[in-house]
């Protein structure tokens, strides 16, 4: 305003100032992104673990050089044994820490701590089964020289811990949840390998599941559905329908907690009669969660006293797969009946009072406090354990005791056992003598081990703690544990376990199918395995010859079907034409040139695995809740059995209530195209199986919003299936890949330095790591890599750590 007179600005200087206001707003955007980008960055690569130069840590004797390979395979070299464990304890927390403070949460029931209520049913499961407490018993079983080397571990992770604190290097997933680790213990170390256990060694629910059975369908339906049926089953069947334990309640969440039920591997070993070289071959490849990280860290371990390579679980010391200078040896599960439910009669006026033989007995009570993030005070949970073991059936009861009767568990692995004192006798065994010695302390999870080593000498065992029963049948339900008459009469002794050395054959294989015949003296189980796989190996093994170790592996990637080779013929003559739509007769077109290999680009497979997989829901699925459903034990070979029997004219009464297998067959057929269809368009021949089957890997965390971009690999389409012997199991509802061939791994007798491996998703459990991800394509093509225990091969190209006591320290 001048003289009363107001003077406009000119257009240019208000476009002027505009665009300093417009470009100083942006700077601000541009400094603030960048800023929360350098943070985001910052948060992502903490905790990285330094790969080469040198570092200080306390606990050291001597110095400790760690070589990684291209692979970020840690290859250890210490002066004495205990530096070579704490050095193992240190690096694999480097890699793995997150994951082995989660796995010991998880195993020991304190996820609630750090993750919240969410967690809490989860935390009183596992302490209702008791995996620490199990864990704290063994701890008096280890010689003082292995308690020593798992001592030695814990201070490596320790010191790991404390160097991540003081130096503000967690990696990002203790930021995001909010808390540091605590210490690790030799208990840690103890209870994972009882979670391996536990993972590895189920076979209760399967018990529960037909006691909801005997309880719930006719006698005649319930005998339809047994594994093998008891010539006095119907006196068994009696039994259960005195007890008075709702099934269907007390393990309604339970399976999420549960052991996969494809739970399984294959493994085998040729001798040099079958191989160009002239030297044995051993092939193994165990089958369990495909999860980010992998359950399998691949270590080399070198001392004085050692010299071995292969996989280990992230927490645990020593080496578990794998192959020494002078023996290779691999495990597939053997899924004996080692567990047994018992049914225990309550006092009726003293809930923690048990009936035996006619006599009242106080039960052993357990309260302990769960803490849970977010409550104000921890949760009083309590596990009330019988002369049998814990009820698990009460453990998601508010008030503990839950009525007249209850269900106890009875386990082997809640017996103390030294596995960890096995692992060290097996890494530093060179021959068939020294393996098998050493295997003597191996009790939990029973595991068919093979065996080669470089004098040309081959072997098997079934080996582990196997319980004896008055009855076999015992094992196919809950018994009565109040008369004294179904416990437990002692266990296999160890030198009848089954044991083959040096067969005729030059060959042995196992795939968790059968392995015991009518002359063995013992029960193992009543659920194998489907024969499917093995069956293949067979097939290859005896077809061939002069096997080298390329074979082997493109013998771990096979993906033919032997059970489409099977059911194929049987459902297309099953079907009924005039029930089909026209999109039914094109898929059965597609699905009748299909060559019976699951390969993903075909849609073959897709057809199949969908209609195989709608036929139990046709089934069950009116009569059977979903939470009983989900402890079927062995469903799939029951099913396999309905299937042949209808077609051999004896249907069972699960076939006839739904109509006979014509119209069983139908609707399943039906259900699969419309799921293909909603899925993947209305055309069968573009259908593929690689659109539904595909490796996700995913994280812990990957479920929560946009984290599953952040820690989860990238789907890719993969081969195989659940019954191909190159093993992917899925989740039924998205196809995604869950299950399978973490590691695999081929070893050739001729020379072990050329020994070969695959550990899906990768070595790294840091999402910003190269070694995050990088092997999920080498899983899915099949492609090795070596892993050479000779120091000349693996020092010049890695990526070197010298590890230095603090005292020594320049």
């Amino acid at each position: 305003m001048n003289n009363g007179v107001h003077i406009k600005e000119k257009p240019h200087r208000q476009m002027s100032r505009f665009w300093k206001i417009t470009l100083a707003i942006l700077l601000g955007i541009i400094l603030l992104v960048s800023a929360a980008a350098v943070w985001a960055y910052f948060q992502l690569t903490s905790g990285l673990p330094q790969v080469e130069g040198e570092s200080e840590v306390s606990g050291l004797e001597s110095e400790v050089d760690v070589y990684r390979d291209e692979n970020g395979v840690p290859h250890i070299e210490a002066e004495n044994d205990r530096d070579l464990y704490y050095a193992q304890g240190f690096v694999t927390a480097q890699d793995r820490m997150v994951q082995m403070d989660l796995s010991r949460r998880q195993a020991s029931g304190t996820l609630s701590e750090v993750i919240g209520e969410d967690a809490l049913d989860a935390d009183r499961y596992f302490r209702t089964f008791g995996l620490r407490r199990a864990a704290e018993a063994s701890m008096s079983a280890y010689s003082d020289e292995a308690f020593e080397v798992a001592e030695a571990y814990a201070e490596g992770v320790n010191d790991y811990i404390s160097h991540m604190i003081s130096e503000n290097e967690m990696p990002v997933e203790f930021r995001l949840l909010g808390y540091e680790p605590e210490p690790w213990t030799v208990l840690d170390s103890l209870t994972i390998g009882k979670f391996m256990a536990y993972d590895l060694g189920g076979n209760w629910q399967g018990q529960a599941f037909r006691h909801w059975l005997t309880n719930n369908v006719s006698e005649e339906e319930a005998q339809d559905l047994m594994p093998t049926y008891p010539e006095d089953g119907p006196v068994i069947l009696d039994v259960a329908k005195d007890t008075n334990v709702d099934i269907e309640e007390a393990f309604a969440d339970v399976s999420e907690y549960l052991p996969e039920p494809f739970n399984g591997s294959n493994n085998w070993v040729i001798s040099g009669d079958h191989t160009e070289s002239g030297s044995p071959l051993l092939a193994d490849d165990p089958h369990l969660s495909l999860d980010t990280p992998s359950i399998w860290y691949e270590t080399h371990l070198k001392s004085p006293s050692v010299n071995v390579t292969g996989v280990i679980f992230a927490g645990v010391p020593g080496i578990i797969l794998g192959h020494n200078a002078d023996i290779a040896w691999g495990v597939t599960n053997v899924g004996p009946d080692v567990q047994q439910l018992y049914m225990e009669r309550r006092h009726p006026e003293d809930p923690y009072q048990f009936l035996y033989e006619d006599e009242w007995y106080d039960a052993e009570v357990v309260e302990e406090e769960i803490e849970v993030d977010g409550y104000d005070e921890p949760f009083l949970h309590e596990t009330i354990i019988t002369r049998h073991g814990p009820l698990i059936s009460e453990y998601a009861h508010e008030e503990g005791a839950a009525g007249d009767d209850a269900l106890a568990l009875k386990w082997t692995a809640h017996d103390p056992s030294p596995e960890f004192e096995a692992l060290m006798g097996i890494n530093r065994a060179d021959d068939w003598e020294s393996f098998t010695t050493a295997l003597e302390d191996f009790h939990a999870p029973a595991q068919n081990f093979v065996f080669a080593d470089t004098d040309g000498n081959i072997g098997y065992r079934a080996n582990g703690k196997i319980p004896i029963r008055s009855d076999d049948e015992d094992a196919l339900f809950p018994v009565p544990g109040w008369t004294g008459e179904h416990d437990w009469e002692g266990f296999i002794p160890w030198d009848e376990l089954p044991t083959i050395e040096n067969p005729e054959s030059g060959m042995i294989s196992t795939a968790n199918n059968q392995i015991d015949d009518e002359e063995y003296e013992y029960h193992l189980t009543h659920t194998w395995a489907q024969p499917y796989r093995h069956e293949r190996i067979l097939q290859m093994l005896e077809g061939g010859d002069n096997f080298t170790a390329e074979d082997m592996k493109a013998m771990q990637m096979d993906v033919q079907n032997l059970q489409a080779s099977e059911f194929v013929p049987l459902l297309m003559e099953g079907v009924a034409d005039e029930e089909l739509r026209e999109i039914d007769e094109e898929a059965l077109e597609v699905l009748s040139s299909w060559d019976e290999r699951d390969i993903a680009d075909e849609s073959g497979p897709l057809i199949f695995h969908l209609w195989m997989s709608a036929i139990p829901q046709v089934l069950f699925a009116d009569a059977i809740p979903e939470s009983v459903l989900d402890i079927f034990e062995g469903q799939p070979g029951i099913v396999d059995q309905l299937l042949r029997d209808a077609a051999d004219g004896n249907p069972g009464p699960w076939m006839e209530k739904n109509g006979g297998l014509s119209e069983v067959t139908t609707e399943a057929l039906q259900r699969a195209v419309n799921y293909a269809v909603n899925h993947q368009g209305d055309t069968p021949e573009n259908w593929l199986w690689g659109d539904y089957h595909r490796s996700t890997f995913a994280h812990p965390f990957g479920d929560v919003g946009p984290l599953g971009i952040l820690f989860n690999a990238s789907p890719e389409a993969v081969d195989g299936s659940s019954i191909t012997v190159m093993a992917a199991s899925y989740d039924e509802e998205t196809g995604d890949t869950n299950h399978g061939a973490g590691w695999r791994g081929v070893m050739d007798l001729a020379d072990l330095s050329e020994s070969e491996h695959i550990v899906a998703p990768g070595q790294s459990g840091h999402v910003m790591s190269d070694h995050y991800h990088d092997q999920v394509p080498d899983w899915v093509e099949g492609d090795y890599h070596r892993t050479s225990i000779e120091p000349d091969d693996y020092q010049s190209e890695s990526k070197h750590l010298q590890l230095v006591p603090k005292n020594n320290a320049d």
